[in-house]
């Protein structure tokens, strides 16, 4: 029988399955920042530096390898969800115009995606990158204040996939009530997509031609932003961090003194540092588990 240990780190509560090989070598979270208003979208770039929005102030932050917080982008688009193509660029969803756009490393922004059968999609929300490419956005309907709208376009909240070099989207997934955090493994042959209204998590196979198919419930628990470990571990956000093994045992939770965790990566050089967007805050744990994004 598995056995599991109780440890207590300060700021934070960890359970680990294994006293030699703690899933955190930290003694306590660190703040980074709290001069935030909500912070999201967390993404690391290849040299380890950390990319998060703040999206109700409109701007991109960056954190480098070497401890610097800078303002990266103002004017972001609403930047809400991001990630890192292998160019280097910045992808993001852009939900004040409910888009998707590419961020290259001059600053130089090209929209990649603009609306779905000639209709503007909710508001792509949470994005995952395959090997190919192809972008795997979330599209829950979350009313803005920046928005003139007031009812969606498209009813139903969708997970689409966008393919590498193409402006049509298809969609890849509506067995979902609200889908919002979004991430796929490194092999590319499962996608985890949470359900933030039902409080579920599901993985589904990726197919060949980038369909989903074999929905299968992993966590009783939806989620804001997920990433995943070298393990397979997924780390889940909302009050606090949840972290689960791929099977959907609970192996640990991080309690972060705030109302609500947005968004979750592994950065720094050894991608051994966790980095949460929590809030008005970003914070830090150093780990010994390994981050695959």
């Amino acid at each position: 029988m598995r056995k599991y240990i109780l440890i207590l780190l300060g700021l934070g509560t960890t359970f680990m399955t294994n006293a030699q090989e703690p899933i955190f070598v930290q003694d306590s979270l660190k703040c980074i920042s709290s001069q935030f208003k909500f912070t999201e979208g967390a993404s690391v770039d290849k040299a380890g530096n950390v990319f998060f929005t703040d999206q109700p102030n409109d701007k991109i932050w960056k954190y480098s390898t070497n401890g610097e917080l800078t303002l990266y982008m103002d004017k972001s688009g609403r930047a809400n969800g991001t990630y890192f193509d292998k160019k280097g660029n910045l992808i993001v969803c852009a939900d004040e115009n409910n888009q998707i756009w590419s961020i290259d490393k001059n600053k130089k922004i090209k929209v990649l995606f603009t609306d779905f059968e000639g209709k503007k999609v909710n508001g792509p929300n949470d994005i995952w990158l395959d090997a190919k490419g192809g972008i795997y956005f979330t599209d829950p309907y979350y009313q803005r204040n920046y928005w003139t709208r007031q009812s969606p376009e498209i009813e139903a909240q969708r997970v689409y996939y966008l393919p590498r070099g193409k402006k049509q989207a298809i969609m890849v997934a509506d067995n979902v009530e609200k889908p919002n955090g979004i991430v796929g493994t490194p092999d590319g042959k499962y996608l985890y997509v949470a359900d933030q209204k039902a409080g579920k998590t599901y993985r589904y196979k990726i197919n060949a031609d980038a369909s989903l198919s074999d929905q299968q419930l992993i966590l009783n628990q939806g989620s804001d932003g997920m990433t995943l470990d070298s393990k397979g571990n997924i780390y889940v956000t909302g009050k606090g961090v949840n972290i689960y093994t791929p099977d959907g045992t609970q192996i640990g939770h991080i309690e972060v003194p705030e109302a609500w965790c947005g968004n979750i990566c592994f950065g720094g050089k050894k991608r051994d540092v966790l980095f949460i967007t929590a809030s008005k805050s970003l914070y830090t744990i150093k780990t010994n588990a390994k981050g695959v994004e």
